[in-house]
């Protein structure tokens, strides 16, 4: 789009052309740098017609110093003043745009991670409950009974949990080697996976004696619950209908 003058702009064109005009009109009037011709000097002028041709002619470069400079302060005066009345009503709106930016895709922050159930727990809970009867011997106070009636019932219940253990989980050992042995613990160790015990102290690596080699569950094999079924439920309540 084109730009568009100020009404102020119009007005100046206007007074310097203005201007303009009336210093030509009073230079073709009233001749003030005196009469200009064009006619020849006879060779045999004297002194005084010399004297009065070299004034023609001064005044005849006078006037054109005045007809080719004019027009050209007035142009200069133009270029000069005219950019600063240009008015921004057709490009001012193009001008005014902030720059455009890239588009930036933005990327779907990550869902965040489920909270931890305690469903798992309950449910091996109530695999150990159901095989060997475990929450029960917790729960009961074995101190009115002998050595010997505690050893027969930890038996039975160590062998159904063992069972439990060997068909839903499969465990090994964070560290491999056996009670006793010296290791080394790296530098860059999990300490969820490992626990220093005794004079720790500086950075690691360490080394020790490993007197626990740990468990970590490599797999875990719980069956599906029924649709429905109350997942705190560690064993259900029996009753017996006579």
């Amino acid at each position: 789009m084109r730009p568009k003058l100020k009404p102020f702009a119009y007005i100046l064109i206007l007074f310097l052309s203005g201007a303009l005009a009336a210093a030509n009109y009073y230079m073709f009037v009233n001749a003030p740098f005196g009469e200009c011709s064009l006619g020849r000097v006879p060779p045999d002028a004297d002194m005084s017609q010399m004297t009065q041709a070299l004034g023609i002619l001064s005044a005849c470069i006078n006037y054109g110093y005045y007809f080719i400079g004019a027009p050209l302060v007035v142009g200069l005066l133009l270029l000069l003043i005219l950019p600063r009345l240009v008015t921004n009503a057709a490009t001012g709106q193009e001008e005014k745009l902030p720059p455009t930016q890239p588009e930036v895709k933005k990327v779907a922050p990550l869902p965040p991670p489920p909270k931890p159930t305690t469903d798992a727990a309950v449910q091996l809970l109530g695999l150990l409950q159901r095989e060997g009867r475990l929450v029960d011997f917790l729960r009961e106070d074995i101190q009115p009974y002998e050595d010997g009636q505690i050893g027969a019932a930890v038996r039975t219940i160590h062998e159904s949990c063992r069972q439990v253990l060997t068909e839903h989980l499969t465990l090994e050992p964070v560290l491999s080697g056996t009670e006793g042995d010296e290791v080394t613990v790296p530098k860059d160790f999990d300490p969820s996976a490992i626990r220093l015990t005794g004079n720790v102290s500086g950075e690691p690596p360490f080394r020790g004696t490993l007197r626990h080699p740990g468990w970590r569950a490599k797999q875990v094999k719980f069956p599906t619950q029924p649709s429905g079924q109350d997942p705190k439920i560690i064993a259900p309540a029996e009753v017996e209908i006579s």
